[in-house]
């Protein structure tokens, strides 16, 4: 008797779990199936619609790369009549890396030929995480606020360019100095000098290294004098 008692109790857990399987069966099946069915949705989608549309939007842009390192800033927005230009990919292909980039293109091409406002709207759609560029894009927009008198925004952007990616000491230092530039135009020269300082001290080797010097010692001499009276 009391083996028959162990052997029961012994197998009441997978008689439970029988019963939990047989109770929600269904419902376990279902959530797996969708679990499949979206993996292999997510999958197919991206096989099939995604790296497609990718590779068609890189071979639309193509021509358009080829005219911006021409600096031939129409044809690279426009296309050439045969080719597509980057406005072409961005309205097509949009939410494509070839369409983030064409957004930088763009922006950058409008700012060559002076439309600032457009420059503004491509480049502040652009995102990367090529620290390189990212400065370039930050850079074009200080230059286009700039253009537009809008000073603060100009020197934000300005100083995200100079402090995105150091290791390009030459940008780096060229987009902090204007942003220091501006400042000096606002008053803020303890800001401008500030800036000025950083650029002797990370970038010394630059151009505009070489050219802090003169700038810390006028407004350290100003700022002195101010002081004196």
């Amino acid at each position: 008797m009391s083996d028959k008692h162990e052997v029961t109790q012994e197998h009441q857990p997978l008689a439970k779990a029988q019963g939990f399987w047989q109770q929600y069966q269904k419902i376990i099946i279902g959530a797996v199936a969708v679990v499949v069915i979206g993996i292999a949705g997510w999958f197919g989608y991206n096989e099939y619609i995604v790296k497609p549309k990718e590779e068609k939007a890189a071979e639309a842009l193509f021509k358009a790369e080829e005219y911006f390192r021409m600096d031939s800033s129409n044809l690279a927005l426009n296309g050439d009549g045969q080719t597509r230009g980057a406005l072409y990919v961005i309205k097509n292909f949009s939410g494509t890396k070839a369409a983030n980039l064409a957004h930088f293109y763009a922006g950058v091409s409008y700012l060559k030929l002076g439309d600032f406002n457009n420059a503004v709207k491509y480049l502040k759609d652009f995102s990367t995480d090529a620290k390189q560029i990212q400065l370039l894009a930050y850079g074009a927009l200080g230059d286009a606020c700039a253009e537009q008198n809008k000073t603060d925004d100009a020197i934000s952007y300005y100083k995200k360019a100079g402090s995105t990616f150091d290791k390009d000491d030459n940008n780096s230092a060229e987009y902090l100095f204007r942003a220091a530039l501006l400042l000096e135009t606002k008053g803020k020269n303890d800001e401008a000098l500030a800036l000025y300082k950083e650029i002797k001290e990370k970038f010394p080797k630059t151009d505009k290294g070489f050219q802090a010097d003169r700038y810390i010692y006028r407004l350290s001499i100003e700022k002195n004098d101010l002081g004196a009276n």
